[in-house]
């Protein structure tokens, strides 16, 4: 052997980092894979009406279903990822996503159908904080903004895809096939996961820990994170934010159909383009926080204060003509959905250090609270008052509150940098 290729062998041996960005495409298609047919219902809206005869309110809540247990689920999964490997904490999760859609595709009716996608969310409780734990752990501060974009990504690209299949799927072969098929892309998400991951090789898998101190000790000093001003910005930023992603994802369509009329299919693919601008949005604007002199969270603030923006004109006529609100989706796609790449590196170097996985569950189960919530109450709101207005009156009063409260907060922190 030439040294030249004793000395490429070498490097490539001590280089073991450039398996980060494989790491990287498995995290974000287990991400998409995992999210893909809860993130179509939307798209699905019309044809699950029909076939079910369901109210608003209703579809609201079979997208609530899917998000119910990761109230307390984010929780117990974070707390795992701080105690085992990702691998198996994510693709165990990711395969029981699979199964439960499976099951789902035989319910007699409605009920049936809410059990099933409650099941999806506790295995969909473990795949949004091991998916960014795992990257976390691969990518230094210099461009961790940027790959938990790209990673982030996977949830509107999950979306998008699911947007543009599901409801062809639906046409051709009934509702039914379409959770079959998000059941067997799930299925490939566990697969790849389990398969390829592998952690940092500067970073051990954890053992079976035996705690120091009782569990409810433990518990108390987790939850004082709460009271730090960065969890605050956490939890108020993302509750917002989520809340007008969720009614971005539900009401879009039907916004589209009923008060612009636009066709079904047309209005899907503008719901299919929002999604598509949130996976651009999740990597600009993560990317964007990488470089940004003010900081992470000055980008999430700058998500929320175009979120109001967009939301404004579609209280206004203007937001009723197809070209416009079209338009106006498109924008809320790229702010309102590409928001959660900077936010969740925010969340990631904001925790406490061995308390990444519980940072995360908590910051993402308060979201839950707000995903649980919004999309039934807007879609009660639409069904008492037969209009939308006030679904996205509802959404701007929501961010500009939140604005207001965690742009004093971070004028504060500065300042207190500042004087020290």
């Amino acid at each position: 052997m030439t040294q030249q290729a004793v000395q490429l062998a070498g490097s490539r041996t001590r280089n073991p980092w450039r398996y980060r960005w494989i790491v990287l495409g498995i995290a974000t298609f287990t991400q998409a894979a995992s999210g893909f047919f809860v993130g179509g219902i939307g798209a699905l809206g019309v044809h699950l009406q029909s076939a079910l005869n369901l109210s608003t309110a209703q579809l609201g809540l079979l997208v609530s279903a899917a998000q119910f247990v990761p109230l307390a689920g984010l929780l117990v999964a974070g707390e795992l990822l701080d105690r085992y490997s990702e691998r198996w904490v994510v693709g165990i999760g990711a395969g029981v996503v699979a199964l439960a859609l499976g099951a789902g595709s035989l319910a007699p009716g409605y009920a049936a159908l809410l059990v099933a996608l409650l099941v999806v969310g506790t295995g969909y409780s473990t795949v949004q904080p091991g998916g960014s734990k795992s990257v976390a752990s691969w990518f230094d501060t210099s461009q961790r903004g940027f790959a938990m974009g790209i990673r982030q990504a996977g949830l509107p690209l999950g979306a998008a895809l699911a947007s543009a299949v599901l409801p062809l799927v639906a046409e051709e072969f009934g509702w039914r096939a379409t959770l079959l098929t998000g059941g067997f892309v799930a299925l490939l998400g566990a697969g790849l996961f389990m398969g390829c991951y592998r952690r940092p090789p500067a970073a051990p898998a954890p053992q079976d820990q035996k705690p120091s101190a009782p569990l409810a000790v433990q518990l108390r000093a987790r939850l004082r994170m709460l009271r730090e001003p960065s969890t605050v910005k956490i939890m108020l930023s993302g509750t917002s934010l989520i809340s007008v992603q969720y009614g971005v994802a539900v009401l879009a369509v039907l916004h589209l159909h009923q008060a612009s009329s636009v066709g079904a299919g047309q209005a899907a693919l503008v719901l299919v383009a929002s999604q598509g601008a949130g996976v651009a949005g999740r990597i600009c604007l993560a990317a964007w926080s990488d470089r940004s002199g003010s900081g992470r969270y000055a980008v999430v603030l700058v998500c929320m204060v175009a979120v109001i923006a967009g939301l404004v004109v579609l209280l206004t006529p203007a937001g009723r003509a197809p070209v416009v609100a079209s338009g106006v989706f498109v924008w809320l796609g790229f702010f309102g959905f590409g928001w959660y790449g900077p936010w969740i590196a925010y969340v990631t170097e904001a925790a406490p250090p061995g308390k990444t996985g519980f940072a995360l569950g908590l910051a993402m189960s308060v979201n839950q609270i707000a995903i649980v919530t919004v999309p039934p109450v807007l879609g009660l709101l639409v069904d008492l008052t037969s209009s939308f207005t006030p679904a996205w009156a509802l959404l701007s009063v929501l961010t500009i509150v939140a604005l207001a409260v965690t742009a004093k907060a971070e004028l504060r922190t500065r300042q207190e940098i500042l004087t020290k």
